[in-house]
């Protein structure tokens, strides 16, 4: 018995000082971040969190518009000062719908006014997208938006409803 208290002694004094050494100790690799190849669609960068639903419909978007290189170059900028002008107005007009005036028909003007504008945006771009693509890709365009907040705004009463709301 005295023969083995001594090797299990020292396997146990060895293990006890090895844990700490070199089981916990911490290893710095560098890792290489995975960067997708550009298809025609937008690269998906580090988004903030205002900007990740654009990314997903930007996303879905180019996979429906199915674009070339040479036509997403050209396209996605476009794009995305098209969205920025309709979210301009579109602030705007929430902004007057959120105070009310003594005057109804100022604010029904208004509203109006801003309707038009989106109307104004939308054929201004439509004729700046028809020098990019070809017009079955510009409705397929219009066809894709409606389609993806149509199933943006199905998937958020789907989540009310379970929820309880």
């Amino acid at each position: 018995m005295n023969k083995l208290i001594k090797p299990i002694f020292c396997i146990l004094f060895v293990l006890a000082f090895s844990y700490k050494s070199f089981g916990q100790r911490r290893v710095r690799m560098p890792v290489e971040r995975f960067r997708p190849v550009q298809r025609g669609y937008p690269v998906n960068r580090q988004p903030n969190p205002g900007r990740k639903m654009e990314l997903v419909k930007e996303g879905y978007i180019g996979l429906r518009l199915k674009l070339t290189p040479d036509e997403g170059k050209a396209f996605w900028p476009l794009y995305r000062q098209y969205v920025q002008d309709q979210t301009a107005i579109r602030i705007l007009k929430r902004q007057n719908n959120s105070t009310t005036s003594p005057d109804g028909t100022v604010q029904i003007d208004k509203e109006l006014a801003y309707e038009q504008q989106l109307v104004e945006i939308r054929k201004h771009y439509r004729d700046e997208f028809l020098k990019i693509l070809p017009p079955e890709k510009v409705s397929e365009l219009y066809k894709s938006e409606r389609e993806f907040n149509d199933e943006v705004l199905k998937q958020l009463s789907e989540r009310s409803v379970r929820a309880g709301d």
